[in-house]
């Protein structure tokens, strides 16, 4: 519980690659992504709920883009 990210939540990491991956791509008209898909292996506490939705609504993104949270068990992360 020592690690670097330990007080991070996890909607903040979400939020922050979706900031990345825009400012990377500064042509990418939001209103072109349909869906942010999540895999979530312990889908507890602050990744309960559909983080994917929250992350992308947090992120700015319009309300047309879904969010999707699955568990694939330990394949999740792949």
């Amino acid at each position: 519980a020592n690690g670097a990210l330990h007080g991070t939540k996890p909607i903040d990491l979400v939020v922050g690659l979706i900031h990345e991956i825009r400012g990377r791509f500064p042509d990418l008209d939001p209103a072109a992504i349909d869906d942010i898909v999540l895999g979530v292996v312990s889908p507890l506490g602050d990744q309960g709920s559909d983080i994917a939705r929250i992350a992308a609504i947090a992120a700015g993104l319009p309300d047309s883009v879904a969010g999707v949270q699955e568990n694939r068990f330990c394949a999740s992360g792949l």
